[in-house]
């Protein structure tokens, strides 16, 4: 029997088979069934989920290949939601996209997954040291923390009251060994006492209560300065990651995810090729976090859900991805969400729709695609939570237009839900500029939001200084088409300046290496010393061109090579060295208006 079917329900049959459509399933002779209730095909006892119910038929969707299914087998119904198990176990852990964990699949079947078999997100066997923060009479309620878990050493899980229940803790533990069903504290509300354990479950289609949403003036920082600097997010924003094949929509996110300040990365490789979760599943185990010098998997969740594995189970992974964020959340975390990618996800909704042989709309989609892209961004937020502390989830999400046409569905409707879009560019990423986001084609609406804290964190001048380098971005784009027809020779010194430190700002300061340890990563006070440093550099040549210094004069500067050389010569730890740059460029452009000028 499968083992995600509670022992209650393991023979109570709800129906039989009536036809096989791939990944879905027409059930006759329906009794005593829910929708979006987690049923059992067939004798293999293959995970599905009831989509559509009517009169005494429903429509179930597979999870897994329904390869030898025939009509007249028994569905078993379970009388629950598809509700994972969450608790201790969970952080470092590789899953499918319902939330079994690979590894433990993989000791039962072997190299080649079988059906029907499954495994619980979390073990069962295994001690975890709990150590109470409550007492005994204490008024308790739904979402409270009432003792921690050790999970990884730099990680401590918070065990939480599950959602809905409220009463005085009637007993609990002492601190110990304990695994997750056992039972550490009980509490007595008006009708009855409620056994607590480590675990505890949450439907994936159905989003975490919390006390209130707070506004989304934190940075996330990435460590990516054209993110950071030019185009933030904030904790518990939504942004879409929109690019054609080779942009590099999946490096932005890996980028993103081994260097942003989140206390919890969830990866979702939802419908990717299996080489690219094979790099994902390899590399993330040896990167060390930056922040703790440990390991990113101690503070990484992934979800392989690869583009061979059933179409169903894709469509579920999104949903999957982001109940655990929420319920970490809930602990008082923030969380990151990476979604690799929406399309597949799209895709998977599509594929679904038609066999169920629903009216299509645009492009073959169902009419109900702007809805479920909705109530997943709608998930996102920085929120206090029911146990008084703030958590946020971020949800940061890779489009996958076919052909990098951007006026497609997927692309347009997503635009109309988050607030930060980081546009990838196919000139870019030929170019082997990297990360490939477009200055021109990207935007964000958290800048009003998150400008006081970068002005407190980095300095004060930031908001001009990013609002002058725009300037310059968009002046030099205008400039370019002059040069395309008439060539940069007809412009005057003043023109080609600005063309020219523009050139040194994309090749110094937007283009990241991710191969060198001083650049693959900036602090914001660094991105802060850098920026002012070349608007420094604009702001006296300008001057020193209207006093009659010529352009080849300012390039031949020993300064400039190094302000073109600092992001690789500068480390995160050593910003002073910008400080003693800035008295070298000072120093020689009085020199230079002292001879020239």
């Amino acid at each position: 029997m499968n083992k995600s079917m509670p022992d209650s329900n393991k023979e109570r049959i709800i129906g039989s088979v009536y036809r096989v459509n791939g990944p879905v399933i027409e059930v006759k002779e329906i009794t005593d069934a829910m929708m979006l209730e987690l049923v059992a095909v067939g004798s293999r006892q293959l995970t599905g989920e009831i989509v559509k119910l009517e009169s005494d038929k429903a429509i179930v969707q597979v999870y897994e290949d329904t390869t030898g299914v025939k009509p007249g087998e028994p569905v078993y119904g379970s009388g629950a939601l598809l509700s994972p198990e969450l608790g201790p176990g969970l952080v470092g852990t590789i899953y499918d996209g319902i939330l079994r964990p690979l590894s433990a699949l993989l000791d039962i079947s072997g190299d080649f997954l079988d059906r029907g078999i499954s495994s619980p997100p979390i073990d069962y066997k295994k001690q975890w040291l709990f150590e109470p923060e409550v007492s005994e009479g204490t008024a308790v309620h739904g979402g409270m923390i009432i003792g921690t878990v050790k999970e990884t050493e730099l990680f401590n899980h918070r065990i939480l009251v599950p959602p809905g229940i409220d009463g005085t803790l009637e007993s609990i533990v002492a601190k110990g060994n304990y695994t997750v069903k056992d039972t550490i504290a009980e509490i007595k509300t008006e009708d009855s006492v409620i056994p607590l354990r480590m675990s505890q479950k949450w439907p994936i289609r159905q989003g975490r209560p919390v006390k209130a949403r707070a506004p989304l003036n934190t940075p996330l920082v990435t460590g990516q300065r054209v993110i950071d600097t030019l185009f933030p997010i904030a904790k518990g924003g939504t942004v879409a990651i929109p690019g054609g094949f080779g942009t590099g929509k999946t490096i932005t996110q890996h980028a993103v995810a081994k260097w942003c300040d989140a206390d919890i990365i969830v990866y979702i490789g939802c419908g990717e090729r299996g080489n690219e979760m094979t790099d994902v599943l390899s590399d993330f185990p040896k990167l060390i976090d930056p922040r703790t010098g440990r390991s990113l998997m101690e503070r990484t969740i992934l979800i392989a859900n690869t583009s061979n594995m059933p179409v169903s189970a894709r469509e579920a992974s999104i949903y999957t991805g982001v109940t655990l964020a929420e319920y970490f959340r809930d602990q008082g975390y923030h969380v990151a969400v990476m979604a690799d990618s929406t399309s597949r996800w799209a895709e998977a909704l599509r594929e679904l729709s038609g066999r169920m042989e629903e009216m299509p709309a645009e492009e073959g989609f169902p009419a109900y695609l702007p809805t479920r892209i909705a109530e997943f961004y709608e998930r996102a937020g920085f929120m206090e939570t029911l146990s008084g502390k703030n958590g946020s989830v971020t949800l940061i999400g890779a489009v996958s237009p076919p052909g990098g046409d951007f006026s497609e569905p997927v692309t347009q409707h997503t635009k109309r839900f988050v607030r930060c879009f980081w546009s990838l560019d196919r000139q870019l990423a030929n170019a082997r500029h990297y990360p490939a986001i477009s200055w021109l084609d990207s935007y964000s609406e958290y800048l009003t939001d998150i400008t006081p804290w970068w002005e407190q964190q980095a300095g004060t001048e930031w908001s001009k200084y990013r609002k002058d380098i725009m300037d310059l971005l968009q002046r030099e784009v205008r400039l370019n088409q002059v040069v395309k027809l008439v060539g940069p020779d007809a412009l005057p010194d003043s023109q080609r300046f600005i063309i020219d430190v523009c050139t040194l700002f994309k090749n110094a300061f937007l283009q990241q290496n991710a191969f060198d340890e001083n650049d693959r990563f900036s602090t914001t006070e660094k991105q802060y010393k850098m920026l002012e440093l070349i608007l420094t550099y604009y702001y006296r040549g300008q001057r020193a061109i209207k006093n009659g210094i010529t352009l080849v004069k300012l390039r031949q500067m020993k300064v400039y090579q190094d302000i073109v050389k600092m992001k690789f010569s500068v480390s995160n730890e050593d910003v002073s060295e910008f400080d003693k740059m800035m008295t070298r460029l000072a120093r020689s452009f009085d020199q230079l208006e002292a001879i020239f000028g």
